[in-house]
């Protein structure tokens, strides 16, 4: 009899190594340089509005965010902001993509613990080539059997790649630390969907846990080979 479960879909980015720190940490920058502007708590407000407004332009990433910052910094300064502050903005951003990986706890075991097994695909969303340079030093990219940067993670997105591997959509599982981007489109599609928490999350990326079956919530990737035993 096959196996209910043959396609097994990562995230990279806070699921597999560190991400969001980097702009949390560029982010507090960001904000000291415009302290002279306004407070804190507004211009975050600010930077979430044009986030969220340019990911339909920019897409996702350290590329977007960058943007997004320097025009948040026209913004609440009236356009008054010194070209100092744009060229720290603008180097703030290049800092952050030449940042080396740092892998999560349990991802490499983890990962190749399955890899034997299960088809292994990575599915992340953002800039292109900086998600494969991060690919390529994580040292995971022999550990997959396909790779997906998407602009835009949504139902017919795991339709599109889980049709591709054993078992179609039905036989697959998508694991990553956003349930917007990763866990409710996957069960939606009707895959399996395992939400591995990260202590940073995106204010763009949360949403309400999928009331399914498919649905499963792990605390990390250690904990996810005995959970595929369970369903296989």
């Amino acid at each position: 009899m096959a196996r209910k479960l043959q396609t097994i879909g990562f995230d990279a980015d806070d699921t597999l190594w560190h991400n969001e720190r980097f702009f949390k940490l560029t982010q507090a920058r960001f904000e000291d340089l415009l302290a002279d502007f306004t407070d804190r708590s507004r211009l975050h407000d600010r930077l979430l509005e044009a986030e969220r407004r340019n990911i339909g332009h920019y897409g996702f990433g350290v590329k977007g965010f960058v943007l997004s910052m320097i025009e948040t910094a026209i913004d609440v300064t009236e356009g008054a902001v010194p070209g100092h502050v744009i060229k720290q903005i603008l180097d703030a951003g290049q800092d952050m993509l030449a940042h080396p990986i740092e892998l999560l706890p349990h991802a490499q075991d983890t990962v190749e613990a399955l890899s034997g097994s299960y088809r292994i695909v990575l599915i992340t969303k953002g800039d292109l080539l900086h998600q494969e340079r991060k690919l390529a030093q994580s040292g995971l990219g022999d550990l997959f059997d396909d790779v997906a940067i998407v602009s835009e993670k949504t139902a017919q997105t795991y339709r599109d790649i889980f049709s591709r591997h054993p078992g179609g959509v039905n036989g697959a599982m998508m694991v990553g630390n956003s349930m917007r981007s990763d866990v409710v489109p996957a069960v939606e599609a009707g895959s399996w969907g395992v939400f591995v928490p990260h202590d940073l999350e995106w204010d763009l990326e949360k949403a309400d846990a999928p009331t399914s079956r498919r649905y499963h919530a792990i605390a990390d990737l250690g904990e996810l080979p005995p959970l595929v035993d369970e369903i296989r």
